[in-house]
Order: structure tokens, then C-alpha cells, then sequence
């Protein structure tokens, strides 16, 4: 058996789960990495702010790369508290979202069994497989209208309930008044909100204030999406302060490196810098989502679903696979959705880019198309 040949299939099967592969796609093309429009991975299309930048100018030439993070993560944990409004305590910085998810499938494993709404993230199924932890997936409608936010359309009869809000991968925004309901059922809800700065008032859908007064109720959030750092691996979660001590007990040292830390407290502590980020990205999500939305759905033999957030799905009657690979070809990266359940090679997901780049999109799929239906 030629172990290579092996690994490289595995390899392909994990690449296909998530959005963002692009050095293997540009090596797999034979493009410039910097020639591919990524629509898989859903980041904001705008630089870091001038003041976050000469932040991390900074901090390299400083001390954040020669000395060891304080374990505590003090001075970050306020940061993001007061900007929030609630105690330090129930905040707990960590290594990007997924960190966190990690950690939470940890005390979901302890609680029973899982309940996944479905088609869904699929590192919540990674993270509970780590603990041996146990899980059932509930189907989502798979058609929805354009007035959000929704009511949670699930039930849980399990015990513990995961939820993305805004939901990855159909975009649906779900009701503060829906989701707080489940608390009073469940003995553990988790709540991942990754994507909700980006959401036209969003925020009035956010979980957060209930942490307070709900033991059972882990939120989790991601400074990626917003300001398009995803190398920098910053996230944090929100919940009670017992549970994230034991977190970080169980955990690695230092999780969140120096320059992570450090740009985190300065976007956190800078209100005006934040909130102007958070408009600016939410105008964006609400006037070029529109757009693309429109542009979408005037495609022959394409459903374009519509979307809360910075992302689209679309499906068709037939599979989408070579659809997607002739988009490839022209330096267009589509997420392939054949991973999440529920769904398939008949679903693509579009993420959202800049007004130049989306209309290079819907050109391209426009020239595919008509090449395909000739």
C-alpha cells in the first residue's frame, strides 16, 4: 500500500471541510496565491485599521515576541468585559473560536448528549469527538425567507444544544426571545456568535446579557470574522466564572500568543475604533449582500438563499462540482459544501467581498453558466 497516496486522499477529505484552503488551491491551479478571489472563507474584505497596525509594529519591536503572555490574560479579559459590560471573570481569551469549542464540547460531553442542528459547523462534531462525547443532529428546514431575525425553528429533547448564531452555513439570524427559551430546558446551551458583530442589529439578538443569570449558557465569540485576523488565532468565550476557572486550569499555559494579546487589548479598548469596524462591516453585509443576493438569483438554474450575514448559499437541481471547479479555473474559490450534512455536491456557499470582487464573481458564474447550458 502506498502510504502517501493514502494520506493525500485523507488530506483531501479534511481540506473539503472547511473554507479558506488557499495555498493548496493555488498549488493545486498552478496560480499566484495572490491571483484567487477566496469567496470560501467568509473574512471581511478590509485592511486592519492604520491605529491596529502600527499596534502590531509595536508590539514586534517591543516585548510581546520575547516574553511570556501573563497566564491570567488580565489586561485582555477587561478589555473585552467592559466592552461588553459584565466581570472579567466570566470572559476567558483563547485560541481562536475553536479553542473554545473545544473546551465547551468538554462540559457538553459531561452533560449528555448533543444535540447539532444539521447541516452545521462541522468543528462542533470534532471538538465533541475529542471527549468521546455524544451527539445526535436534528435537520433545519432547508428553505427560509428573507425577514430576520427567525424563531429557532428546533425543539431540543436532549440535554445539551449547540447554536450558531447567525447559523453556518444557511446565514439565518435567530431571535433573542427563541434561543433564551431553551435555557429553561437544556442543561447546557451553547451558543457560538462568531459571526454576529457582522449582522445589522445583530447585536439585540446576542446572548451575552443572560450569562449573568444562567450558569447553563457558554456563548462564544471570534474577533476573525470582523476584523479579518485569522492568523492571529484570537477568540474568547463568555459564561460563568466557575466553569471558564476550570478551563483554564485544564488548558495549556499560553494558548494566546504575545502579539494576539496585545492587538486584542488595543482593538477592545479602542471604542471608536471598534464601533467604527462594526459599521462599516455591517454596511457593507447589508448594501453588497443585497447586491449579491439580487445578482444571485437572476442566475439560470440557481437558488440563492437569502442570508443574514456575510455569506450565501445556493444550490441547484444538479451537482455543482464542476461548476465550482470551472470557477476555480478562473481564480474563484467557491466552499464546496458536500461535507455538511443535510446538504451536498447540489450546494455551494458564497462569502461575501468587496464591490469589485463580487462582480467578478457573478460575471464569471454568469460566463460558466452559459457555457454550460449552450
Amino acid at each position: 500500500m502506498d502510504l502517501r497516496n493514502t494520506f493525500s486522499q485523507h488530506n483531501d477529505t479534511l481540506i473539503l471541510k472547511h473554507g479558506g484552503n488557499l495555498e493548496q488551491e493555488a498549488k493545486r491551479l498552478g496560480v499566484n496565491i495572490n491571483s484567487l478571489i477566496d469567496a470560501s472563507a467568509s473574512l471581511v474584505p478590509f485592511a486592519l485599521p492604520t491605529t491596529l497596525q502600527n499596534c502590531l509594529t509595536k508590539e514586534i519591536n517591543g516585548t510581546a515576541l520575547k516574553i511570556y503572555p501573563d497566564r491570567s490574560y488580565l489586561k485582555l479579559r477587561e478589555a473585552i468585559s467592559k466592552f461588553h459590560k459584565i466581570h472579567s471573570s466570566m470572559v476567558l481569551p483563547g485560541n481562536g473560536a475553536s479553542e473554545m469549542i473545544t473546551w465547551a464540547a468538554r462540559d457538553a460531553s459531561n452533560h449528555g448528549v448533543s444535540l447539532l442542528p444539521s447541516p452545521g459547523f462541522f468543528d462542533y462534531k470534532r471538538a465533541l469527538r475529542c471527549w468521546n462525547g455524544k451527539f445526535i443532529t436534528c435537520p433545519l428546514p432547508l428553505t427560509w425567507n428573507s425577514i430576520f431575525p427567525q424563531v429557532f425553528p428546533l425543539k431540543p429533547k436532549g440535554k445539551v444544544v449547540w447554536v450558531t448564531n447567525p447559523h453556518n452555513p444557511t446565514g439565518q439570524c435567530w431571535s433573542f426571545d427563541s434561543l433564551k427559551a431553551l435555557l429553561n430546558s437544556q442543561n447546557l446551551v451553547i451558543c457560538d456568535e462568531a459571526f454576529l458583530p457582522l449582522v445589522p442589529g445583530g447585536e439585540k439578538e446576542s446572548l451575552i446579557p443572560l450569562v449573568a443569570n444562567h450558569p447553563n449558557l457558554i456563548v462564544i465569540r471570534s474577533l476573525t470574522k470582523l476584523f479579518s485576523i485569522a492568523g492571529l488565532r484570537l477568540g474568547y468565550a463568555i459564561s460563568s466564572p466557575m466553569r471558564l476557572q476550570q478551563w483554564q486550569e485544564w488548558r495549556d499555559p499560553w494558548p494566546v500568543n504575545g502579539l494576539a494579546v496585545m492587538l486584542g487589548i488595543n482593538l477592545m479598548s479602542e471604542e471608536q475604533v471598534l464601533e467604527k469596524q462594526i459599521r462599516k462591516v455591517q454596511k457593507w453585509v447589508k448594501e453588497e449582500g443585497r447586491w449579491l443576493q439580487t445578482n444571485l438569483q437572476k442566475l439560470p438554474s440557481i437558488t440563492a438563499h437569502p442570508s443574514a450575514t456575510n455569506f450565501q448559499l445556493i444550490e441547484s437541481h444538479f451537482s455543482l462540482r464542476s461548476f465550482r471547479e470551472a470557477l476555480a479555473h478562473k481564480k474563484i474559490l467557491l466552499r464546496d459544501c458536500s461535507s455538511f450534512e443535510e446538504l451536498g455536491e447540489n450546494w455551494l456557499r458564497v462569502s461575501l467581498q468587496g464591490k469589485s470582487n463580487n462582480r467578478r464573481i457573478i460575471k464569471a458564474m454568469q460566463q460558466v453558466l452559459r457555457y454550460t447550458c449552450e
